[in-house]
């Protein structure tokens, strides 16, 4: 009996079971023909609004007019299609079938937005006293429904009109103000020319949203100069002291920090980024970036102000060696040949205190490039190279170091020992950045010794670099061998130029300049001649002989204006004027010229700030 009832049971269930299964299986049919139904009809109402908007952006308006029509009857909740049916009356100049639409959709609304549109239906009709009229009772209704401020701020910006959706906004905030309007209004003061009331928006919002601050300095550049006391620079300064004093948070310093690097006071810069690490001595990175900045700006004193800083104030042995390393490197760029037996002790101090390992190989490669560029030891840096590869070091450490060798050999003109180092690096780390930079070495080797043609082969396989610095370096050699290397079958120029340039890498720059002179004395009607004038002006500028720099620019715009450096030419020229020679009104001559000119040039932002700070405008 228990046998039979058990397999009674098991048939009741199998039973159930074929039965459920089979009203899934409908059940799923029906889902996925519902699915496909309504796919379907997604897909044709995206078709059909693809095609109304072809038909409105063509001017076939009628066509247009039907088709939102259509879609407005499928989905009435979606207000972009009345909008556009609105439009389209309006473009018809059908104004008094817009308005009865209004009206009608007026009724029963408690926002404001319709009546908006109602009353810019009456202005385009010429009747701005009803439009007016309208306007005025679509602000007035922002005090009993301030939530739907938004709507009816916006209606109002579409259709420019600004100074009203500022109204809006600002008495939404006023009657509730836990609204968030102030990137909107931020936006629409700067459109007003209201740069004090734009700071202000923007510093509410960044206090609000503080990771739209990397975005805000993208803004806060269109309105400001290098000139601290520029009037919209005090302003943005003045509201980010106000929010610092109201509201002590890090992020007011980091943004007084950069603006003062923008007006190139680095000092006070400086003073924002000792506050920020005093509160957190792990925010090290804007010190670290204020001091690389000052290095390249070659703003000597506060550098080294700041690199000491890091020396007396920083726990990690890693930064504190590049902190020494760079000191080091400063001292050598501003020394005379008598002062470098004390900068070689002083190196040699260094790496005997911390060792030679892995963590002073950066301060090891420095000490190597100073011996063989600077102090004549070449040889002594290729041995002391060698006895660091003998060390534990990473294979990018190793990659670091055979590039060193391998400009060092270069620097010696021993061409296929260096290119040894440079293979050794591409065949160790294949498609790496540092591979790719070996790679440009054997190019740049090559040329200087002149075999262009292994050079060029080099330099086409690096125009596609992942690294856009070593592409753009790549393509510039190229170009120029390829524009020079048929002028002359004896390559006679381009072989000069290419000393030159080897003159110039081992600082040798007198003699570089020498060796320009003649492709400029023998040389005119070859194309390589504004090449040779503009690396020649640069080598001037190097020896703050300014005059002669003066010239030579001067004369590439006289005679090769339509050639490839002319916007190069002029930009220097105006900067020389500016920085060097105090000549404003002629700086402000040439850089109009790259403005107006050379609009695509990469100096162009550059010219258009320098040059408006020089007129004195108002940067709004």
């Amino acid at each position: 009996m228990p046998e039979l009832r058990f397999r009674h049971f098991f048939i009741k269930i199998f039973t159930i079971t074929k039965t459920h299964i089979s009203y899934i299986y409908r059940a799923m049919k029906f889902i996925i023909y519902i699915s496909c139904f309504f796919f379907s009809f997604s897909a044709i109402s995206q078709n059909d609004e693809a095609l109304a908007k072809n038909y409105f952006d063509n001017g076939e308006f009628e066509k247009a007019l039907i088709s939102y029509q259509n879609l407005y009857t499928q989905k009435k909740n979606n207000l972009n299609y009345f909008y556009k049916i609105i439009e389209i009356h309006q473009q018809l100049e059908q104004y008094d079938l817009a308005e009865s639409l209004l009206k009608e959709k007026i009724k029963g609304q408690r926002d404001g937005q319709f009546i908006v549109e109602l009353g810019y239906n009456f202005q385009l009709k010429g009747n701005q006293e009803d439009a007016e009229k309208y306007y005025n009772q679509a602000i007035t209704k922002i005090k009993s429904e301030p939530v739907y401020a938004y709507f009816v701020a916006r209606r109002f910006e579409i259709h420019a009109l600004i100074d009203k959706a500022a109204i809006v906004y600002e008495k939404a905030m006023e009657l509730r103000p836990e609204s968030n309007f102030h990137r909107q209004l931020a936006a629409i003061y700067g459109e007003q020319g209201k740069v004090e009331k734009m700071f202000n928006s923007y510093a509410n919002f960044i206090e609000l949203s503080p990771t739209f601050v990397h975005q805000a300095k993208r803004l806060f550049s269109e309105y400001i100069t290098e000139n601290g006391e520029d009037k919209n620079n005090i302003f943005l300064r003045k509201a980010l002291l106000r929010k610092a004093q109201l509201n002590p948070d890090i992020i007011w310093n980091q943004l007084l920090s950069w603006l003062f690097i923008q007006q190139r006071n680095y000092n006070k810069a400086f003073a924002q980024e000792r506050a920020i690490f005093k509160r957190q001595p792990e925010s090290l990175r804007g010190i670290l970036d204020l001091a690389r900045i000052t290095i390249e700006q070659d703003e000597v004193e506060v550098a080294n102000t700041i690199l000491n800083y890091i020396v007396e104030n920083v726990m990690e042995p890693n930064i504190v060696l590049d902190a020494y390393k760079d000191l080091l490197e400063i001292e050598v760029k501003h020394s005379l040949k008598d002062d470098y037996a004390s900068i070689d002790e002083k190196y040699k101090n260094l790496i005997e205190l911390y060792g030679r390992n892995v963590q002073t190989t950066n301060l090891q490669l420095s000490y190597a490039k100073f011996m063989a560029f600077h102090f004549n030891r070449s040889k002594e840096a290729i041995e002391f190279l060698k006895e660091t590869l003998k060390t534990r070091v990473s294979r990018a450490q190793e990659a670091r170091v055979k590039l060193l060798l391998g400009d060092i050999l270069v620097l010696q003109e021993k061409f296929n020992e260096a290119l040894i180092y440079y293979s050794q690096i591409q065949a160790s780390l294949k498609n790496s950045i540092i591979s790719q930079e070996a790679r440009f070495r054997v190019a740049k080797a090559s040329y200087y010794k002149g075999d262009f043609k292994w050079a060029e082969s080099q330099l086409k396989i690096l125009k596609s670099s992942t690294s856009q610095l070593i592409a753009n370096d790549a393509l510039e050699l190229k170009l120029l061998i390829s524009d020079n290397k048929y002028d002359d079958s004896t390559q006679t120029a381009l072989k000069l130029y290419a000393k030159a340039d080897l003159l110039t890498f081992q600082n040798k720059t007198n003699e570089a300049i020498t060796k320009l002179d003649s492709i400029i004395a023998n040389h005119k009607t070859e194309s390589i001649m504004d090449q040779a004038l503009y690396k020649q002006a640069r080598l001037f500028e190097e020896l703050k002989d300014y005059p002669r720099a003066e010239a030579n620019y001067l004369a590439i715009i006289e005679n090769y204006r339509e050639d490839i450096l002319a916007d190069d030419a002029y930009y220097r020229l105006a900067e020389l004027y500016n920085n060097q020679l105090a000549q404003p009104e002629k700086a402000k001559e040439f850089y109009e010229k790259v403005i107006f000119d050379y609009a695509d040039s990469i100096f162009f932002v550059e010219a258009r700030k320098k040059y408006r700070a020089l007129r004195g405008d108002a940067i709004n």
